[in-house]
């Protein structure tokens, strides 16, 4: 079997999807976590920025919290509209009243100079690159952002480092999620130029979903067969890139191993 390395150097990794050659698409329906049922939620780009988004973002809480089987929550970047310490602390202080765990990453946003995040840093501590287990499932949350450039970005040599020492620590027949603040799906606006280079790293691993932000809009791409999506954004104050009106978030569904999502919808 033509290994990783020779494929991407040989053919290029999309022709790799293209021939059905990725090991991770052999799902392991006996693996670990095939079993469970559960829900969560997805929201990307609050762009929370003065006290007036305040209201906004307790009544998107609100709305999560009534529903009583989410177990978690993913925020995945842009949390703030201009890296101010307020507005972490209100969205620390708003989503920590879920009374169930949210995990966060780091958007562009997030950073007040391509040098610094110290205000993300402190109030997030932990939450660049790492990785949790769920009932069984795998998530993924890697920092993809190039200090605060918007577009014609590369993930850190430093995140995919990171890739590289703990991928081979995770159970590849597990049903895994990848999620992050840039989009990763080829051909999708403003998606870092060296995506492929993320994707290739989970050939061998059971990937069920990759979620994203930045571009405030709903595309679904492909990658062998786990769905490769951004959503709208989830902010009072920003619109969609796509001129679509909805604002909202992913209600998830896992179950048998697999994902299903339903776009909620919030009208502020």
């Amino acid at each position: 079997m033509m290994t990783r390395r020779a494929a991407l150097q040989r053919v290029g990794l999309w022709s790799v999807f293209a021939a059905g050659a990725w090991p991770g698409s052999q799902r392991a329906d006996d693996a670990p976590g095939t079993d469970a049922n559960f829900r969560f939620h997805i929201l990307n780009d609050l762009h929370h920025a003065t006290t007036e988004c305040d209201p906004w973002f307790a009544a998107v809480v609100a709305k999560v919290k009534a529903d009583p089987d989410h177990e978690f929550a993913l925020l995945l970047g842009d949390l703030s509209d201009e890296a101010k310490p307020a507005s972490f602390a209100t969205v620390k202080d708003l989503f920590g009243g879920l009374g169930r765990p949210y995990h966060v990453l780091i958007g562009n946003h997030d950073q007040k100079t391509d040098a610094t995040a110290e205000a993300f840093d402190a109030a997030f501590p932990g939450q660049r690159n790492y990785w949790f287990e769920h009932r069984g499932w795998q998530f993924v949350g890697i920092d993809s952002t190039q200090g605060t450039a918007a577009s014609d970005t590369r993930v850190s040599e430093r995140t995919l480092g990171w890739l590289d020492q703990t991928l081979p620590k995770l159970d590849r027949r597990r049903p895994t999620v990848l999620y992050s603040h840039f989009p990763l799906g080829k051909g999708v606006k403003m998606t870092p130029l060296n995506a492929d280079d993320v994707l290739g790293r989970f050939l061998e691993h059971n990937l069920q979903g990759v979620f994203s932000g930045h571009y405030h809009a709903y595309t679904e791409k492909e990658f062998h067969g786990a769905p490769v999506i951004t959503n709208r954004c989830c902010s009072r104050l920003r619109g969609n890139h796509d001129g679509s009106k909805e604002k909202g978030w992913w209600s998830m569904a896992a179950s048998a191993g697999r994902l299903s999502k339903t776009f909620v919808e919030f009208k502020g």
